[in-house]
C-alpha cells in the first residue's frame, strides 16, 4: 500500500518543473473556488485569470484574507457571462485551461459545447478522474463518471482515445486500458459486452490508437491479478489495468464515489475532448484532489503546446 497522496505528490512535483498554466476561473465566488485557485497559484500550477462579479470576488477574497491583487480580473455580471468570458479568453489565447468556480457544471459545459463560439472539437467532450488509491500501485484513470450518461459504440471511442491521450499526457507509456463491465465474456444479453468486444477490434484496426486495450472484463479482474488468473484470462491488461472505462455514468458515478468513500481514494477530475483541459471541482473535493485536478489540466495543457508546436 501507497503511502497516501504519493502519486498526486509526485504529480504536482512534476509540474512545478513547468511554467504555471494560464487557466480562466469561471465565477470563484465562493470559499472553496477562490481557495483552490490561490492555492494552485502559489504552487506555480496555474496563472489565473478570475472570471466574475468584480465585487462579490473581491467581498470573497477579504474575508478570506487572499491578497488577489496580482491576478487579472475580468468583470462579468454573473455565471452565464463569466462562462462565455472565460470561453473567449481561450480564443483570444489568453487561457490555455478553464477551472470552474461556484457555478453549476451545466453553465460552463453549455457555452463550453455551443456549436458557434464555444470550444468543441471533432471529438466527443468527456470526463475523467485520475485516482490515487492507496492499495493501488499505481494512479487510476476512470472514464466516463460525470458528463456520458449512456453512450453509444461511437461515443465510447471518443471516450476511450480521450483518456488514452490523457494517460500519455501524465507521462504513462505503457497505457494498459480494461473496458468494464459485469463479466469478461461477450454476451449479446448485455450490450456493455458487444461494445467492449467492438471497441477492441476498432483498437486492432487503429481507429483508436495508443494502448493495449482489453474487454469486456469485470473488475476484479481488470485490476486483480489473482483474479484474472483464476478466470483463466490471457491478457496483458487483465489485473494490472492502469485506465478503467465504464459502460456508463452510473457504473463509473459508483465506482468512483466507492474508491473515494470506502478505499479512502482522492480524485483529480479533468473534462478533455474540447480545445482546452476544464478543471471540475466539487466543493466536497479535498484540497489534495483540487491541486491534483489542477495539475493533471497543467499536463494535458502541455501536451497540447508540444503537439501544436511539432505541427506548426
Amino acid at each position: 500500500m501507497s503511502a497516501p497522496h504519493e502519486k498526486y505528490d509526485r504529480l504536482i512535483a512534476q509540474c512545478q518543473a513547468l511554467p504555471p498554466t494560464p487557466t480562466a476561473v469561471v465565477h470563484p465566488c465562493d470559499e472553496s473556488s477562490l481557495t483552490g485557485a490561490h492555492q494552485a497559484a502559489s504552487l506555480g500550477l496555474i496563472a489565473p485569470i478570475l472570471v466574475g462579479p468584480r465585487a462579490r470576488i473581491e467581498s470573497m477574497a477579504k474575508a478570506c484574507g487572499i491578497d488577489i491583487s496580482g491576478y487579472p480580473l475580468v468583470d462579468a455580471p454573473h455565471s452565464t457571462a463569466a462562462a462565455q468570458v472565460g470561453v473567449q479568453l481561450v480564443h483570444e489565447g489568453k487561457a490555455e485551461a478553464l477551472m470552474k468556480g461556484s457555478l453549476h457544471t451545466d453553465e460552463l459545459m453549455v457555452a463550453v459545447v455551443r456549436r458557434e463560439g464555444g470550444l468543441r472539437t471533432s471529438r466527443r467532450v468527456s470526463h475523467c478522474f485520475v485516482m490515487d488509491v492507496p492499495a493501488y500501485e499505481h494512479a487510476l484513470i476512470i472514464t466516463d463518471a460525470a458528463i456520458s450518461i449512456a453512450p453509444t459504440l461511437e461515443e465510447k471511442a471518443d471516450i476511450l482515445q480521450n483518456a488514452i491521450d490523457l494517460a500519455h499526457a501524465l507521462g504513462l507509456e505503457d497505457v494498459r486500458v480494461a473496458i468494464l463491465s459485469a463479466m469478461e465474456t461477450v454476451n449479446p444479453k448485455v450490450p456493455s459486452t458487444v461494445e467492449a468486444a467492438a471497441l477492441c477490434k476498432m483498437v486492432d484496426r487503429h481507429q483508436i490508437t495508443g494502448a493495449t486495450v482489453d474487454g469486456p472484463l469485470a473488475l476484479d479482474n481488470a485490476i486483480n491479478m489473482e483474479a484474472a488468473q483464476i478466470k483463466r484470462i490471457d491478457s496483458p491488461v487483465a489485473g494490472r489495468a492502469n485506465v478503467l472505462m465504464v459502460p456508463n455514468l452510473e457504473a463509473g458515478n459508483m465506482l468512483a464515489k466507492s474508491l473515494s468513500f470506502l478505499a479512502g481514494a482522492d480524485a483529480a477530475g479533468i473534462v478533455l475532448g474540447a480545445r482546452v483541459p476544464i478543471i471540475l471541482t466539487s466543493r466536497a473535493d479535498s484540497v489534495t484532489s483540487r491541486l491534483a485536478s489542477c495539475a493533471v489540466a497543467a499536463m494535458v495543457a502541455k501536451a497540447r503546446r508540444d503537439k501544436l508546436n511539432v505541427m506548426g
